[in-house]
């Protein structure tokens, strides 16, 4: 596994834990709204596994969890390995991914590696390539959605919005995706650091437009809140 980065302490990105956060090299997407461009791109400054080792077995009375995110951490196939490596030191896991690798998901969660899984939606299914600037195939995406809501783990999914890419029933076509799902989150988009520099300056809804959006899918989802 290539790693990009390291996050010593976290209070927000993994609920209600103070944790940690790898961020892995590479991914399969090219969301233009990324805001991790340097590990799309592959020009962060790699961080070794030893030294990140290390310093967890120095915390294990101060951390709760680790998040590994990137990036796309499905890509890298021993991903299990540093999660059984991070599993032993009795740390929580939390995954982030694309959901583009369902296999890679269900043996995460059939050998008990992840407690929690944040998966990004990144628009209705038939608009995918589109967005993402990448082939894929769709009912990859539909079987992570399945097996992650079965799965018996806490998870949440979450769609980061631009007005100009998804519309009012795109994000409806969205949330009907994962009816019944415990949790879902509107990320509002944030133009600071992305990967495609022609999306500076467009914009997301307005905070009554996400307000609505959260009351219409209270309908579908057993939790729906607004990042």
């Amino acid at each position: 596994m290539k790693i990009g980065g390291f996050e010593k302490s976290t209070l927000i990105d993994y609920p209600d834990k103070i944790a940690c956060i790898i961020y892995t090299v590479g991914c399969n997407f090219r969301c233009p709204y990324c805001h991790n461009p340097e590990l799309v791109d592959e020009t962060a400054p790699e961080v070794t596994l030893d030294s990140i080792m290390r310093f967890l077995r120095k915390r294990t009375d101060l951390l709760d969890g680790i998040v590994i995110t990137g990036g796309e951490p499905t890509m890298h196939d021993d991903l299990p390995k540093v999660c059984y490596r991070i599993k032993k030191m009795k740390y929580l896991v939390k995954l982030d991914t694309n959901g583009t690798r369902p296999a890679m998901i269900k043996n995460l969660i059939d050998k008990k590696l992840v407690d929690y899984i944040a998966m990004d939606i990144k628009s209705p299914i038939d608009k995918y390539s589109d967005i993402v600037s990448r082939p894929v195939f769709g009912e990859a995406i539909r079987q992570s959605i399945k097996i992650i809501m079965s799965s018996g783990i806490d998870y949440e999914f979450r769609t980061t919005v631009v007005k100009s890419l998804l519309t009012p029933k795109d994000m409806e076509n969205i949330v009907k995706e994962i009816k019944g799902a415990k949790r879902y989150y509107l990320q509002k988009f944030n133009d600071k650091r992305i990967l495609n520099p022609q999306f500076k300056n467009k914009v997301t809804y307005t905070d009554d437009e996400f307000k609505k959006f959260k009351e219409k899918f209270k309908k579908y989802v057993k939790e729906c809140e607004i990042r």
